[in-house]
């Protein structure tokens, strides 16, 4: 390309966070306007950009296979997109092995993680008070305070009435925490080993889990707290994360694949007892077309409305095992053992 990537995000947007450290570290020229400051331009100019199919952040502006340009979402195939459109510096590890874990792991913090960032944010009564004076003022820096009070207001209540899509109520509480909890000790004691999930080079996993933690520990208040007391590996590591085009890397970087950490293995154990079946079941209420889902996720109820999104992602990862060759899959059953996770993408 021989001009920089466009693309419109919002600094609370964890995706758009994924994105641009993901851009920095590849050394990818991008050009980003903020949510609100694009809409005022546009609006000045009498014109808009092309809208996207689904209002996701960030919104990248590509051009199609006939050249025009387009609104295009979805941080993981916009990963892929730019891991075939510019060389060098590689997140998509090219081991067969590496690359389906990472995608899981990409997948899984994308799509679970973000569950306790938004109920964190939208449950506690600190959170939402700081999220909905942030937010506003995000969008509008110069208003006057009695300008931002009605935004702050319309804001949280928009967001807090959509955790029935995440899933944060009452009855999914205490599995939301637990899990992130044993994410957290999990992850922290990986890092005590190498720096980022695969070796000493950062995947798009690792830049998923960092736009998710953005939020977790940089900005909202309750998990923040919990990480910063005991975790602070795990914030030091989120600073880190936010810049690092200056890390030198090379190939040899990448874990060997025969030779994983059983740590990493913990995180699949979590994934196949926590996550693929919260999958699975989302899925065949999609299907079924249920108003309501219900079922148990580690021996405790969840209920939440159906979301479709999430059923399309489990399409997704049971095709990418599908496409396994025999080598590969027999590599990964034998690390994963009884870990449950090819067996349900199967």
């Amino acid at each position: 390309m021989t001009k920089p990537l466009e693309l419109m995000g919002a600094p609370g947007s964890p995706y758009t966070r994924k994105m641009l450290a993901a851009l920095r570290y590849r050394h990818i020229p991008y050009q980003v306007e903020w949510q609100s400051l694009r809409s005022i331009k546009d609006m000045e100019q009498g014109g808009e950009r092309p809208a996207a199919k689904v209002g996701l952040l960030p919104t990248f502006y590509l051009p199609d296979e006939n050249g025009e340009i387009v609104a295009v979402t979805d941080s993981s195939p916009l990963i892929r997109r730019f891991e075939k459109q510019f060389d060098g510096r590689h997140i998509v590890p090219s081991d067969p092995v590496l690359q389906f874990l990472n995608t899981l792991i990409e997948d899984y913090a994308d799509e679970w993680l973000t569950k306790a960032m938004f109920h964190y944010r939208w449950h506690y009564a600190a959170d939402i008070k700081k999220a909905g004076s942030i937010l506003p003022r995000w969008s509008a820096l110069s208003a006057s305070d009695e300008v931002i009070a009605p935004l702050s207001k319309m804001i949280s209540e928009r967001q807090i009435s959509r955790l029935s899509y995440v899933g944060s109520n009452e009855t999914t509480k205490p599995v939301i925490e637990k899990s992130f909890l044993r994410f957290l000790e999990i992850f922290n004691a990986h890092l005590t080993e190498t720096p980022y999930l695969f070796g000493a080079r950062p995947s798009s996993a690792d830049f998923a889990i960092y736009g998710q933690l953005t939020c977790l520990a940089l900005f909202d208040p309750t998990p923040q707290a919990i990480i910063t007391e005991n975790f602070p590996r795990i914030y030091a590591w989120t600073e880190t994360m936010e810049d690092l085009s200056g890390l030198t890397v090379s190939d040899d970087d990448w874990l060997d694949a025969s030779a994983l950490p059983d740590i990493l293995k913990a995180l699949m154990d979590e994934i196949g007892r926590i996550y693929l079946p919260y999958l699975k079941a989302n899925a065949e209420a999609v299907m079924s077309g249920a108003e309501q889902m219900k079922t148990m996720v580690d021996g405790q109820p969840w209920t939440q409305n159906p979301f479709t999104y999430q059923a399309k992602c489990l399409g997704w990862l049971v095709e990418d095992t599908a496409a396994l060759d025999a080598a590969t899959r027999q590599t990964l059953s034998d690390w994963l053992g009884n870990s449950g996770v090819l067996e349900q993408l199967s």
